[in-house]
């Protein structure tokens, strides 16, 4: 059986693919440069990116499940990762590989903040660099998140035995 060119799981992969890799991107690149944007000089951007890992190393601290050493590793580990995998949704280039990854991650997002939220840890959530309380919302809003990744992880891994039917090969034509 061909799939159809356009279909609803084609549709959500694409709305995933921007939505999540927008998310991603934007919330890397917040935790690295927009908390103290100083542009001034090498010194400077250095100085201020590092002054970056080290705020959002306080928010991941606040959590209270990581040692030290495994605070400094998210703190400056996560924020690259987020943009590469955010870039990597966007462009779409093994797209069952960083939706399956992308899927794992949102899911541990979701464990670590229902945690929290549940022990009533009065903290900022550390999602996209600036000071957000951890409310309600944010436990509703990342696991809006993780559906989609499912949703289109689920897709993509469907899409995947179905060939396109624009990109099969034409029957040859007898002569």
């Amino acid at each position: 059986m061909q799939s159809a060119p356009f279909n609803y799981r084609r549709l959500i992969i694409w709305l995933g693919r921007i939505v999540l890799g927008g998310i991603f991107i934007y919330a890397g690149y917040s935790k690295i440069f927009a908390p103290n944007l100083m542009l001034h000089s090498f010194f400077t951007i250095r100085f201020s990116i590092l002054a970056n890992f080290s705020n959002f190393g306080n928010q991941v601290r606040s959590y209270q499940l990581l040692p030290e050493a495994g605070v400094y590793f998210v703190s400056h580990f996560l924020p690259p990762v987020e943009i590469v995998l955010g870039l990597l949704l966007l462009v779409g280039w093994r797209l069952r590989v960083w939706a399956s990854i992308v899927t794992v991650i949102l899911l541990g997002f979701i464990a670590v903040v229902t945690r929290a939220y549940l022990l009533g840890l009065q903290i900022d959530c550390g999602c996209f660099g600036k000071p957000e309380p951890l409310t309600g919302w944010t436990v509703l809003r990342d696991s809006a998140f993780f559906l989609l990744a499912a949703l289109m992880t689920w897709f993509a891994f469907k899409e995947a035995r179905n060939p396109h039917p624009w990109s099969m090969a034409a029957p040859e034509q007898p002569s």
